[in-house]
């Protein structure tokens, strides 16, 4: 296969009209074809459902936030909407679904919520089963409340994760048929505003990007109970990097050698390597990201390519990926995308 679809989540404040499609094109090395695919407001995040078949979107309707399903046109990848879900508040930030799609999960930043859907056949959402609104607060003039940044499953499922950036805390939830219950709290350092969650292959080791303190928590995850303990804080920025810095995105290879994090102000992606058996990291190399405020980035199915998205200058940036060494090399900047957010592609 030679051509990837991808999917970019936005904010719809000025251009943007919602969900934006693209195509790489892994023979030619380039990103083409940036069209609309589904009028939404504000779906900053997205997933693709395992499978393909299905897109869930943070959205916002009026006055109400929540999360819009659509089924996947298996050639075109259009996007049809199926339904929504919301409530009253703003919308969340951040989506998740389980490999066989019956549980979507989302995280929102503004009303210290997390909440659990359970699917119908066709993919269309159900109203929440679970909703938990958190409480508490950090040092951080920017943790004056709960900041929901996060929430997904366990490599095996049995437990979700939601990642608390204002009250610096990684909550372990059990599932049950979409129900949550509370099983594990990890407490990361004061003021560090843990953001976001990417697990090791091996299902041993996770990785937390904080927002604040841009780093990386190297931790050791145990499936038996849910908790995790931690490893290792590692800098994703230079030390004599002086203006402000907000960690973005975490993401790891599937070979379980690098880990990426991607650097909002630096307006880098940091590359580490890791250590096979201590799950550590080494600090490999920063690569800017061609742009201002890279929010997210994902590695394409093949993993020989990585795209990253800066939303302050409305652009993706195309990167070729060597395998071996983990280094980013420029193939493509300046792809115009109003207003971009999250970016993902529908799996090989």
């Amino acid at each position: 296969m030679t051509k990837f679809i991808g999917y970019v989540g936005t904010y719809t404040k000025q251009e943007s009209k919602g969900v934006y499609q693209f195509t790489l094109d892994t023979e030619k090395k380039e990103i083409t074809d940036v069209k609309l695919a589904a009028e939404l407001d504000n779906p900053t995040y997205v997933t693709v459902s395992n499978d393909n078949q299905h897109l869930y979107a943070v959205s916002k309707e009026g006055e109400n936030g929540g999360v819009t399903a659509f089924s996947v046109h298996p050639e075109t990848g259009e996007l049809t909407k199926l339904n929504s879900q919301t409530s009253a508040g703003s919308p969340p930030c951040h989506v998740s679904v389980n490999r066989n799609n019956s549980n979507v999960l989302s995280a929102n930043y503004h009303t210290t919520k997390i909440e659990s859907y359970m699917t119908n056949e066709d993919g269309s959402l159900n109203p929440a089963i679970s909703v938990i609104e958190h409480e508490g607060s950090g040092p951080h003039e920017r943790q004056e409340k709960p900041h929901m940044h996060f929430a997904g499953f366990t490599p095996d499922e049995k437990f979700a994760i939601a990642v608390d950036l204002g009250t610096d805390r990684v909550i372990t939830y059990a599932v049950d048929n979409g129900k949550l219950k509370e099983a594990q709290v990890l407490q990361t350092k004061l003021g560090s505003g843990p953001r976001h969650i990417a697990f090791h292959p091996n299902g041993l080791f996770a990785y937390v990007m904080t927002e604040l303190s841009s780093e990386v928590v190297a931790l050791r995850y145990d499936e038996k109970d849910g908790s995790f303990k931690e490893q290792q804080y590692i800098s994703t920025i230079p030390a004599d990097f002086e203006e402000t810095n907000d960690g973005s995105a975490i993401h790891i290879s599937s070979d379980g050698k690098y880990v990426y994090a991607g650097n909002r102000g630096h307006n880098s992606i940091a590359v580490f390597k890791v250590n096979p058996d201590s799950g550590q990291l080494t600090f490999v190399e920063w690569t800017s990201t061609e742009g201002n405020w890279p929010r997210d980035f994902v590695l394409d199915p093949s993993e020989d390519f990585l795209v990253a998205t800066n939303q302050k200058s409305n652009t993706m940036t195309l990167f070729s990926r060597d395998q071996s060494t983990g280094k980013l090399a420029l193939l493509q900047s300046g792809v115009k995308v109003p207003e971009p957010v999250c970016v993902k592609f529908l799996n090989k």
